[in-house]
């Protein structure tokens, strides 16, 4: 398609705690952005429950989508500015708008409400892009056809991989900024990477993004810098605690929905959620302001799992949790019939959990997968596999870490523990905190 670059009269700037500014030049990009679909993003935060744990990370989709907006921006200058012939300039536009709406169908509180529902966000991008919605009008204002480009680069199978790269790859737009983002606003170190050399050092090569020799090091420190923030932030226990909180609450729901249950408060749209065939226009008004407003007006509700559960999420009351290194079926399941008997829920007095199961990925190369790779381009423009260049990427490529995690309502099993089988009570520490 033609490069459809249509430049605002003025700049416009948003100041940015990680990039310092956002620079928006376009008028389609300034339009998307004035979207009620792209709004809705300050609405929804980018870290889940996080907040529970780290109390800073308070930040929005909103604001990260703007991030990775900015990266593309750049990365796409520098390959101009630099005349590199594989980059192919009329290819702009799709780029930098799919940079920017790449998670307009993240619903409140992330992968969590999309576990509890087996809902894909990217699935919910491309409705919106391609529905009834103002950013599909501003899209085909520019282009009949650029809805349907930028919602395939979303689903990965746009013609051009090159452009894929630059929005989903282990060294994409997408990854560097929530790197970045995720770790001031949690205020942890662990994801200050060299950004500016890492975005010097790609390089358009041969129908996809890839990184000069020299750059290797500021690229190890970044799958380094990966590496901590997935064991140290978005897989620390206690967030997963209140994951586990939230996704019970909404199985709960949905259990008391299908079997007929007079909620006291339930407004739209979430009939259509337990139902499973929201339309794009319903889901839209699904937001974390909304969700958080039920679940204060459930604390009253007559279930008493329903309510307990609503408590102990808003006013924090979590599971605790204990470390094994491995747990068998057989020990779960008398476990569960221990709790039943001692009067507890079998089901949401006790969860487990194994990192692994978490909807993020550390870096594994994977041979078979082009697109899961980070190649150095090398002298006489050889290409090679990070992995089969870097010691220190070698030793972490496909590393399993972590241990079983057994959550469980302190209090409720300090109550009931002298009736737990003396093996089981031995799984569960009671204390006096």
């Amino acid at each position: 398609m033609p490069n459809y670059i249509k430049p605002l009269r003025e700049e416009k700037v948003f100041k940015d705690p990680v990039h310092n500014y956002v620079h928006v030049q376009d008028r389609t990009i300034w339009s998307l952005i004035n979207t009620a679909e792209f709004q809705r993003l300050r609405r929804i935060r980018q870290l889940g429950t996080t907040y529970l744990t780290f109390h800073g990370a308070e930040h929005s989709r909103f604001s990260h989508s703007l991030g990775v907006y900015e990266i593309t921006r750049r990365i796409i200058s520098q390959f101009e500015r630099n005349n590199y012939p594989d980059w192919p300039v009329e290819e702009n536009m799709v780029a930098m708008c799919a940079a920017l709406l790449h998670d307009l169908g993240h619903g409140p509180f992330s992968h969590s409400i999309e576990e509890a529902f087996e809902m894909d966000h990217e699935e919910w991008t491309c409705k919106i892009i391609l529905g009834d919605t103002d950013v599909n009008r501003v899209l085909r204002e520019v282009s009949a056809d650029l809805p349907d480009r930028v919602a395939s680069v979303i689903r990965k199978d746009y013609e051009k991989e090159i452009v894929v790269n630059l929005i989903t790859s282990p060294l994409d737009a997408d990854r560097m900024d929530y790197l970045l983002r995720d770790a001031y606003f949690t205020g942890v170190d662990y994801g200050t990477i060299d950004i500016d050399r890492i975005l010097r050092m790609l390089r358009p090569y041969n129908g996809r993004i890839v990184v000069k020799e020299s750059g290797m090091h500021a690229v190890e420190d970044y799958l380094m810098s990966r590496y901590q923030m997935y064991w140290q932030v978005y897989f620390h226990p206690v967030t997963r605690s209140s994951e586990i909180i939230l996704r019970q609450i909404l199985r709960r729901a949905g259990e008391l929905y299908r079997e007929g249950y007079a909620f006291a408060f339930l407004p739209q749209p979430l009939p259509g959620l337990f139902r499973n065939d929201l339309t794009v226009k319903e889901y839209l008004k699904l937001d974390e302001a909304l969700i958080q407003t039920v679940f204060m007006q459930w604390t009253d509700e007559k279930d008493p799992i329903l309510s307990e559960l609503c408590c102990r999420f808003l006013h924090r009351r979590l599971y605790k949790y204990v470390e094994v290194d491995s747990i068998d079926m057989e020990m779960i399941d008398r476990i569960r019939e221990s709790f039943g008997k001692a009067g507890l829920h079998p089901e949401y007095d006790f969860e487990i959990d194994f990192p692994t199961d978490l909807p993020y990925d550390v870096f594994r190369p994977d041979g078979a997968k082009r697109e899961n790779r980070i190649m150095l381009l090398g002298k006489q423009d050889k290409l090679r596999e990070i992995s089969e260049v870097s010691d220190i990427i070698r030793s972490i490529s496909g590393l399993h870490r972590g241990k079983y995690h057994l959550y469980y309502p302190h209090h409720k099993v300090g109550a009931i523990h002298s009736q737990l089988p003396a093996d089981i009570a031995e799984i569960f520490p009671i204390s006096a905190d």
